[in-house]
C-alpha cells in the first residue's frame, strides 16, 4: 500500500481500524466516501467532494490546516486548494472532525486518489544517436534500442523514416532496430534514420523524434585486387579481374632495375579499402631458374642473371594479407625473351598528305586522289620481310576521330570540313621503340549530285523490290502446288480418251484399251436371282448398247495383258506389274466351271431354258447415265464382209482406274467358234 499510496502508512490504517465504530455513530452527524478520485491538472476551488452533514455540524480539519495543505473546507465542500500533478503525487488523506453543538464529534479520513491525464509528450534521451554495425552482421542483427520515455506511461507507436532496405523496426511498438538487409560498406558507409514516436492516448496525442546516425564498418570478406582490375558483381559480390602482366628483357642481358611491366607495376591493394591491411608479395612458380626476385613489400621484380635462352617466361606471383593471410589472390606474369633490337622503326615518310569525305571512308592520297592513302612504317631488323614488322601499330596522337587499319586511315566520326595537321605514332609492341610522323588530312565533305540516290533512297529501293520477289516466289509457289494436285485428273482424263479411241476406231488407236463391266462390280448390291427357266428371264434389263463390239483383229490385239500395250511411262506400272504375274480369270463365258472365287456370265442368248442351273440376272441402272455421256456407233460394222453381232458392253469414268480383268465372250451360231475377248488391267 505504501508503494500506491506513500503518504497512506500503517498508522494511517490502524487509524482507520480504530474509527470504524465511531464512523457508524458518525454517520448519523456526517458522512462521506472512504477515497474519490479527482483529476490533475483541476483548478484552484475545484469541488473534490461534498460531505453529507447534519443541521448544526461544522467540519474542519485533523490537526488545524495549515498553509501547505493542498485543500480547503468551504461549508461542506472538500475544495481545492493548488493544481495537482499525477506525476509529482499521486494521492492525498484528508481528516476532517465533524461537531455538532451539543457537543458530539465525529473523526472522517477521505483519500484524494489523483487520477493521470495524458498531458505529457513523450521524450527521447538522446538527439542524435550514433551508432556502429559491420557490414558483415548477419541479417536480424539487433543495431541499438531507443525508447522514448512517456511519464503518462501510455503505450507508445514507431515510425523509422526514411523506409530502409538496410534497417527495421523489430515491432511497431518497440523501439529496437534491426538489421533487414544484407550491408555493403564500398556502397554505402552511413545510413542516417529518423524515429519518430507517437502517443496517442486521448486526450491530447503527442509526438516526438531522434536522429540515428549508424556508421557501417568494413569488414574483412575480400581478398588482394592485382591492379588495374575490372570489377564484376556476381550474386552481389564483387570480383575484380586482373588480366595479368607483360614484360620483355634481352637475350644474354640483365635488365638493371625494376623490370618494366605492362599494364604497369606489379602491386595489389586490399579489397577491404575500409581495413586496407598490408599486402606481402612472393612467387608461387615459374621462377625455378632463379632468373628473377620480387620484393615481398612493394611487388617489384628485379633480374638476378640474365635469360639464355629464346622464348617465354610465365611467373605466378602471390599476394597475400599480412595479418589475415586467408585472404590471397594470384597473377602471372608473362615475360618474353627476345633478341635484342638494332633499329628502331621508320616511316616511308617524314610527312603524308590525304584527303577523306565522309565517316567510314577511307582516306585517298592528297596528291593522287585515285590512289589511298597508306601509312607505312619500316624496321631493318625484319629484312626478311621487305621491313615489314607484324608487331607495329599505328595511332593519332591526341585524336579519336581517326583509326590507321593494316595502314590505311579511316575517319570514325564525323567532322565540320577542314584540314587537320596531325601526327601518327608507330609502336613497336615487343620493345616499345617508336616513331613519328606528320600527317595533313582536308576533311572535304562529299554530296551526292542532283538527280543521283543516296544510301536511305537505294536501302528503300532495295527493300521494296525483296518484298516483289518474295510475293512472286509466294504465287510461283502456290500455283506449283496446284499444278501437281490437278495432276492425276489430267492423266485419268488422258487414258480416258485413249480407252475410247480404241473403241471406236480399232486397232489403228493408240495400245491402251480398258473394259469395265460396271454390272459385275454391282453384282453384289443390285443383282437378283431366278430360275433357269427361259419365260423367267424377261425382267433382265441388258445394257443399252453403246459401241459396236470391234473387229476379230481389234479383239485378238485387245486381248493381249494391258501392261505390254501401255507405255512405259504410265502412272499405274508399279501397281499393274504386280498384278500380272496372278492369273486372271475371264467373267465372261460360255464355260460352265464350277471354281472357288470364279464367276461366269453369258449373255442371254447362251442361256438354255432347259438348264438346271441357277443363273444370277445382272440389271442395268445406267441405261440413261450412259446415253448422255456417250453416242450410239451410226452404222453397223462388218468383219469380213460378214454382219457381226454387236456385244453391250459399259464403262464409267470412275471404273477407268479400278483395275479390273473383264473377259468378254461373243456368242455366236456355233459356240466352237466363239471369240474371245480378254483384257488384263
Amino acid at each position: 500500500m505504501e508503494n500506491i499510496y506513500p503518504h497512506f502508512t500503517a498508522t494511517t490504517l490502524l487509524c482507520f481500524i480504530l474509527l470504524i465504530p465511531f464512523q457508524t455513530l458518525a454517520q448519523t452527524i456526517c458522512s462521506a466516501p472512504s477515497s474519490v478520485q479527482f483529476p490533475e491538472n483541476n483548478g484552484i476551488g475545484d469541488v473534490v467532494e461534498t460531505i453529507t452533514v447534519e443541521p448544526d455540524v461544522t467540519l474542519e480539519f485533523t490537526p488545524p490546516a495549515a498553509d501547505s495543505n493542498p485543500f480547503s473546507i468551504n461549508g461542506n465542500k472538500l475544495t481545492a486548494a493548488k493544481v495537482f500533478d499525477y506525476e509529482t503525487e499521486k494521492s492525498f488523506p484528508v481528516r476532517i472532525t465533524c461537531k455538532k453543538t451539543t457537543g458530539l464529534t465525529i473523526n472522517i479520513v477521505i483519500i484524494v486518489v489523483i487520477g493521470n491525464l495524458n498531458d505529457n509528450p513523450p521524450s527521447f534521451d538522446k538527439n542524435p544517436y550514433d551508432v556502429q554495425v559491420s557490414e558483415i552482421a548477419p541479417i536480424g542483427t539487433t543495431v541499438g534500442q531507443f525508447a522514448a520515455k512517456d511519464l503518462d506511461n501510455p503505450t507508445l507507436y514507431y515510425t523509422l523514416t526514411p523506409e530502409s532496405d538496410y534497417f527495421r523496426l523489430q515491432s511497431p511498438t518497440s523501439a529496437v532496430i534491426l538489421v533487414n538487409a544484407r550491408l555493403d560498406y564500398e556502397k554505402v558507409k552511413n545510413v542516417q534514420l529518423v524515429l519518430e514516436v507517437l502517443d496517442t492516448q486521448e486526450p491530447e496525442r503527442y509526438s516526438a523524434t531522434t536522429t540515428i546516425a549508424v556508421t557501417i564498418l568494413d569488414g574483412d570478406n575480400r581478398p588482394p585486387w592485382f591492379q588495374p582490375c575490372t570489377p564484376h558483381n556476381m550474386n552481389e559480390n564483387v570480383i575484380c579481374q586482373s588480366t595479368g602482366y607483360t614484360g620483355f628483357v634481352v637475350l644474354s642481358e640483365q635488365e638493371p632495375g625494376v623490370l618494366p611491366l605492362k599494364p604497369g607495376p606489379l602491386y595489389a591493394i586490399d579489397g577491404d579499402s575500409g581495413i586496407n591491411e598490408e599486402i606481402t608479395y612472393s612467387f608461387l612458380s615459374g621462377n625455378d631458374a632463379g632468373l628473377f626476385e620480387i620484393n615481398s613489400n612493394t611487388g617489384n621484380i628485379t633480374m638476378l642473371k640474365p635469360a639464355d635462352v629464346l622464348g617465354t617466361i610465365t611467373l605466378t606471383v602471390l599476394a597475400s594479407q599480412k595479418v589475415n593471410t586467408h585472404q590471397f589472390a594470384t597473377t602471372t606474369i608473362t615475360i618474353s625473351v627476345q633478341v635484342k633490337s638494332l633499329h628502331p622503326p621508320k616511316f616511308q615518310k617524314d610527312h603524308y598528305e590525304g584527303v577523306i569525305s565522309s565517316v567510314g571512308a577511307m582516306a585517298m592520297d592528297l596528291t593522287n586522289k585515285d590512289t589511298p592513302l597508306q601509312i607505312i612504317a619500316t624496321d631493318e631488323d625484319y629484312a626478311a620481310t621487305a621491313g615489314l614488322n607484324p608487331h607495329i601499330t599505328y595511332s593519332i596522337k591526341g585524336r579519336s576521330e581517326f583509326s590507321i587499319i593494316n595502314g590505311f586511315l579511316f575517319m570514325t566520326k564525323e567532322l565540320p570540313e577542314e584540314t587537320l595537321s596531325l601526327e601518327v605514332l608507330a609502336l613497336d609492341s615487343t620493345n616499345d621503340e617508336t616513331a613519328t610522323a606528320q600527317l595533313s588530312v582536308e576533311v572535304k565533305l562529299v554530296i551526292n549530285p542532283s538527280g543521283e540516290y543516296g544510301t536511305v533512297e537505294m536501302a528503300a529501293l532495295g527493300a521494296t523490290l525483296g518484298a516483289l520477289l518474295l510475293i512472286c516466289l509466294v504465287v510461283i509457289g502456290v500455283l506449283a502446288h496446284r499444278m501437281q494436285n490437278g495432276k492425276a485428273d489430267w492423266k485419268k482424263i488422258y487414258e480416258a480418251n485413249i480407252f475410247r479411241s480404241s473403241l471406236g476406231q480399232g486397232p489403228s488407236q493408240k495400245e491402251g484399251i480398258q473394259y469395265t463391266n460396271e454390272a459385275f462390280q454391282r453384282d453384289d448390291d443390285d443383282g437378283g436371282s431366278t430360275g433357269s427357266s427361259g419365260p423367267e428371264t424377261k425382267s433382265e434389263q441388258t445394257p443399252k448398247s453403246v459401241w459396236d463390239i470391234p473387229t476379230k483383229e481389234a479383239i485378238e490385239r485387245s486381248s493381249a495383258p494391258l501392261h505390254d500395250l501401255l507405255p512405259d511411262d504410265t502412272s499405274d506400272v508399279g501397281s499393274d506389274k504386280a498384278d500380272s504375274e496372278k492369273e486372271v480369270k475371264p467373267i465372261l463365258t460360255k464355260e460352265r466351271r464350277v471354281e472357288e472365287g470364279y464367276k461366269s456370265v453369258w449373255f442371254k442368248a447362251d442361256i438354255d431354258p432347259s438348264a438346271k442351273e441357277e443363273v444370277v440376272i445382272l440389271p442395268d441402272n445406267r441405261e440413261d447415265s450412259e446415253e448422255e455421256d456417250e453416242e450410239p456407233p451410226s452404222s453397223s460394222k462388218k468383219h469380213d464382209g460378214k454382219p457381226q453381232k454387236n456385244s453391250k458392253v459399259l464403262f464409267a469414268d470412275t471404273d477407268l482406274d479400278s483395275g479390273l480383268g473383264v473377259k468378254i465372250e461373243e456368242p455366236g451360231d456355233d459356240s466352237d467358234g466363239d471369240e474371245e475377248l480378254d483384257i488384263d488391267l
